[in-house]
């Protein structure tokens, strides 16, 4: 059972988050050949001053990450 995380600055209203979640499902449901009923999907807000050492740091260094960011912090 697939799950996907997205994790971004707070702020975005819950109709957009489910709409990006929408679309990843979609793509995640077509790409992967499995109906969306085996997915979830969860959105969690990180503070703009956290982003680095709960997001960034760990995206850099964990394996499973497969990709990284485009950018530096």
């Amino acid at each position: 059972m697939p799950h996907i995380t997205i994790q971004m600055y707070p702020g975005r209203s819950m109709e957009l988050k489910k709409e990006v979640a929408e679309a990843l499902l979609d793509a995640a449901s077509k790409t992967l050949g499995r109906e969306k009923a085996h997915f979830s999907v969860s959105v969690e807000d990180v503070p703009q001053e956290e982003w680095k050492t709960k997001v960034y740091d760990q995206v850099l260094t964990d394996k499973n990450t497969v990709i990284k960011p485009g950018y530096t912090m």
